[in-house]
């Protein structure tokens, strides 16, 4: 499975940006997606989950009412909608894949078995 992110951009604090991540994969409705960030100096972090289905997501606190997952199994994609962003939301986010169900595991990047360049999200105060 190859991932490709988009979307990353300079925006201002407060601001709106939508971030895509497209999947080659005739299976794309069997992986479960996240999105992780990565500011420099600082290690990987989680930042939202979805499942196969859509049916499901998972937010990190820092992010929470902020931020909306979803999917578009038809069209192979996940995005990620971030309103409102600050300044310490600025980082390299990528999107990962995982075959697998359930939650307990879904915030540890080790978990993930394929994912995408990184896409640069800066954001000005």
């Amino acid at each position: 499975v190859q991932l490709q992110a988009s979307g990353g951009g300079l925006v201002q604090a407060g601001d709106s940006l939508t971030l895509s991540c497209v999947a080659s994969t005739r299976s794309f409705s069997s992986y479960a997606l996240s999105w992780f960030r990565q500011a420099p100096g600082k290690e990987r972090e989680f930042v939202a989950h979805i499942n196969w289905s859509g049916g499901a997501t998972y937010y990190a606190d820092s992010v929470k009412g902020r931020f909306t997952i979803s999917r578009d199994n038809f069209k192979n994609t996940v995005f990620l909608q971030m309103n409102s962003l600050k300044p310490e939301d600025s980082a390299v986010y990528y999107c990962a894949a995982v075959s697998r169900s359930g939650s307990s595991w879904l915030s540890d990047p080790v978990n993930y078995d394929y994912w995408g360049q990184g896409t640069l999200v800066t954001v000005s105060s």
